[in-house]
């Protein structure tokens, strides 16, 4: 996915009611039996609910906790940012608490 147009160096804490996740399910899939499903992204087919992985919640957040994976309504999550700390980079967004429509503990296969 090339929407992601900042990048933050260092740790970050996120505000009060604010869920961070990374991860968030783009590109190519693969099911459990092997069958790959292309990029669907930007297709009519690609607006879908997404998995992401939790990546840290505000103090007031207490429906979900990082290293949870969550399914979110499409379209509920912002542009990404890259952030650096400790020389790993991940791609963080904001997404809708409101729009969560599944937890899990485990990654989720298809």
């Amino acid at each position: 996915m090339t929407d992601v147009f900042h990048k933050v160096h260092g740790d970050i804490t996120p505000l009060a009611n604010v869920v961070l996740v990374s991860d968030l399910e783009f590109g190519e899939r693969k099911t459990s039996s092997g069958i790959i499903i292309p990029d669907d992204d930007g297709k009519e087919r690609g607006v879908r609910p997404r998995w992401a992985k939790v990546y840290k919640v505000g103090k007031k957040v207490d429906e979900v906790m990082p290293g949870e994976w969550v399914l979110i309504s499409h379209g509920r999550w912002t542009r990404g940012v890259t952030l650096t700390n400790n020389n790993e980079s991940v791609v963080i967004r904001m997404i809708d608490r409101n729009d969560i429509l599944l937890v899990t503990d485990e990654a989720p296969t298809f």
